[in-house]
Parts: structure tokens; sequence; C-alpha cells
């Protein structure tokens, strides 16, 4: 990497740094890194360490600044090291870091979201969202007396035993293992279908209705790419969940207060068949702490233990600085700053397609919010299988190509492009001028 490539930006000395890192923490973390995508196996190469963040930009530890489209996957939507965030870390951590009993905070934050999600009359914070949605699960089946859950494939709820599921051979058949480790007992609990599939949703509730206590979806899937809910899909899995006796699970873990102050939901609801019965949150809420929740219904979160028999417990949640973290995060969230990333995704987004098109390059975007995402194919994509036809060579040319360019895209295609009300004009045209040589690298094949 040169300080050609990066123009506009202070260049290091190549990635010698983060290749003598990644060698150390193979040694003592499994593949080097402490979640998978971060490893660049989906793009090949030498993941780059971060030394530091300041609003739109990276720094790694050789010194080569990248303007960032990862956005920590979402949390950072006021971009990094915002001063006000940072200020109420520092206020908080000064008064201590955890104490193991209830705080102010924690009640602060639990109030921002019930005022910001109408349907939701309770949170319970715990600390990363696969733990929200495990609980949410486990409140779901104790609340129907039911087992068996219903998720659509390519939507991602984290590393939870029964979620890691593939489907079977049938519409209703219960799903297999989608991971070393899980039994077959667990993903059995699972039934995996097609997503905007409502017939298929049908098919399974009219075999196994009376099995079924949940179904959880993405409110609108970030974790394939960005793939939003047909019209009426959700409304749909509101009807027939609710005929059923079934509860809804919405998972906003990466599109609550993102996609708008109330999420997804605030851009696609309310819903004439009415709401779901839980949603799950994470990341914007943790503004980059490790900090989510579960919620909805007060009839179904009063069955939460000390309250009721569903037992759900854990040391950190709730933790002071984390909720002031996030606290001071969704109060930065203004109407000003959801016009910002609007505006931000919009110009790069339609700047990446203009530089596609003229290389010729197969693509479509796809958009939830301001979360977006660019599919290397033709036409529009509604669920996993078609997401999976589009070229994963030519993203990883393109890439590579950004990334030499000082620009940090996530290193899947199969992942959502985020913005930060940080990304002003200078951050912008930086990405902008990269996309002609990177679509070109895009179309020029091995």
């Amino acid at each position: 990497m040169t300080s050609g490539a990066l123009s506009g930006s202070t260049a290091g000395d190549g990635f010698r740094g983060s290749e003598g890192l990644l060698t150390r923490a193979s040694a003592v973390i499994p593949g080097g890194v402490n979640s998978p995508v971060r490893a660049f196996r989906a793009v090949g190469g030498t993941p780059r360490f971060m030394a530091s963040g300041k609003g739109a930009w990276l720094t790694d530890v050789d010194g080569n600044r990248y303007v960032d489209l990862i956005c920590s996957w979402g949390p950072m939507i006021l971009g990094h090291a915002h001063p006000d965030v940072l200020r109420a870390v520092e206020e908080t951590a000064a008064r201590g870091f955890s104490f193991g009993t209830p705080s102010e905070n924690e009640v602060a934050l639990a109030e921002e979201i019930v005022a910001r999600i109408e349907p939701v009359d309770q949170v319970r914070l715990v600390n990363s969202g696969t733990e929200a949605t495990m609980s949410a699960i486990r409140l779901a089946r104790g609340y129907t007396q039911r087992d068996v859950i219903v998720k659509f494939s390519g939507c991602y709820h984290g590393h939870v035993d029964a979620l890691l599921a593939s489907a079977g051979s049938g519409v209703a058949t219960f799903a297999l293992p989608d991971s070393a480790g899980v039994p077959r007992s667990s993903a059995g609990e699972t039934i995996v279908l097609p997503y905007n599939d409502l017939d298929a949703v049908e098919a399974a509730f009219a075999e196994r209705g009376h099995e079924i206590a949940a179904v959880i979806t993405e409110a609108a899937p970030g974790n394939m790419g960005v793939v939003p809910p047909d019209p009426g899909f959700t409304e749909g899995l509101r009807r027939i969940t609710r005929e059923h006796g079934a509860l809804l699970i919405s998972d906003e873990v990466m599109t609550g207060f993102r996609c708008s102050r109330a999420g997804f939901y605030g851009v696609e609801g309310p819903y004439a068949a009415g709401p779901a019965d839980l949603f799950t949150f994470g990341k914007v809420m943790g503004g980059g702490f490790p900090t989510a929740a579960f919620g909805g219904r007060a009839d179904v979160m009063a069955l939460l233990a000390p309250a009721g028999p569903v037992y759900q417990a854990g040391t950190l949640s709730g933790n002071p600085v984390a909720s002031a973290a996030g606290l001071a995060t969704l109060r930065g969230c203004t109407d000003e700053v959801y016009a910002r990333l609007d505006v931000a995704a919009r110009a790069i987004a339609d700047a990446a397609s203009e530089a596609l098109t003229a290389a010729s390059v197969p693509h479509t975007v796809q958009w939830a919010g301001s979360m977006f995402s660019i599919f290397f194919r033709e036409g529009p994509v509604r669920n996993y299988d078609e997401a999976k036809t589009q070229d994963v060579d030519a993203f990883r040319r393109f890439f590579h190509s950004m990334l030499e360019q000082g620009v940090h895209l996530p290193p899947s295609s199969f992942e959502s492009w985020f913005v930060s009300a940080a990304h002003d004009d200078a951050a912008v045209a930086h990405v902008v001028d990269a996309l002609p040589a990177a679509a070109r690298a895009a179309a020029a094949g091995d």
C-alpha cells in the first residue's frame, strides 16, 4: 500500500504490523480473530488490525487510514469517539465500572428504548444480540408452553444452538445442525423456511402449528446482504402466528435505532394485524459497548424472573458504563442525524452503482433505511438462495481495490454497508473517488 493509493489520508508502512499481529493472534486465538468474518476468509488477504477510530475514519497499526463503511457492524451511528458519548463514558467510568447492583443508567436506557418503540412495554438489558435472541426464545417457549421455533434461511440471530440450523428436506421438516457442536436435538426444535415465502409459513403452521412457540425474523435481514421484507410479509407473519397462538419475535439487533428512531418498525409499521410480541435490540443502543436488550408486551415480559418463572440473568447486564454510552448515543440520534445518514448512504450507493454500470458489472443495490448492500448479480434478491447466486469473486476484487485506496468495506459480499453521521462530504468524496477503479477491478477477472 502506498501513499498514492491512500489519497487524502496518511499512509503507513504497508501492513506489516497487521501481519505480525495476525501471527501472534493465531497462536493464542482460533483463526487469529474473535469473530469469524474479521478473518478475511471470504475475500482473502490479511485483516487490518485497527489502532484507532475518529469520526468516519479508522487508522490501522501501520498508520494507514480508511473511510469506515463497517461502523463496527452498525453501532457507530454517530461516528467513532463521538464527543458526547466519550464524555458520558468517562464521567460514568470515573464513578465505577460495575456494581452488581441496579443503577440509574440502566433505568434511563430502558426508558429511552420503550419511549422510541411504541409496542414495547418493558425491556430486559443483556450483554449481546445473541443473548437477547436466546432469551426472547426462552421467554416465548415459557409463555406458549411449546418448543418449536420457525426461522428463515439467511437470517442470523446470533450463535444460539437452536438457530444455527439449516433447512431440512421438506417445507415443515425439522432442521439439521448448521455448525459442529450443535446437537441434533437442538436444531431439531427449529423449522427453517425460505425468507419472503408466506406460503411456506402457512404450510409449516398447517402441519405443526400446535407445536410452534414462535417465529423469529430479522425485521429487515442484513446478514445475507440487505433483503427487505416483501410488502405484506411481516403483516402475514403477524396474522399467521396470531391465528395459531404463537408469538412473533422481530430481531432488530441490526436495524434497531439505525433505520429510524424506531428502527425498522418505524419504517414499515404500524401493521394492521398488530406488532410483534417481542423485539430484540443491540448495536446502536450500546454505542459501541457490549449491551443489548429484548422486550415487548407487558404480559409476556411478566413471565421473566424474578416476577415470573422464566429464568434469565447476567452479571454485567445493565452495566453502567455501557448503559451510559448507549443512552448518549440514542439521545444523539436526532432527525438531523438520520437525514445525514440518508444523504451519505445514497451518495455512496448511487456512485457505486454508476461506476459498476460503467464497468459492465452486474449488480443490484438494496435498502433498509440507510442500510444498504450491493449484490454482484442482476435483479432483486428476495431470499438467501438468490443472494448466493452473486459473483463473490467480483466482490473480492472490488473489496481489495477499495481497501488499497483507503476505504474499508465489510469483508464479505453477504453483509450490509453502514455509514455514520460523521461521514461528511470529504469522507463521502473519498469513497466516491475510489469507486471507478474498484469497479474496473471487479470487471477484470483474475
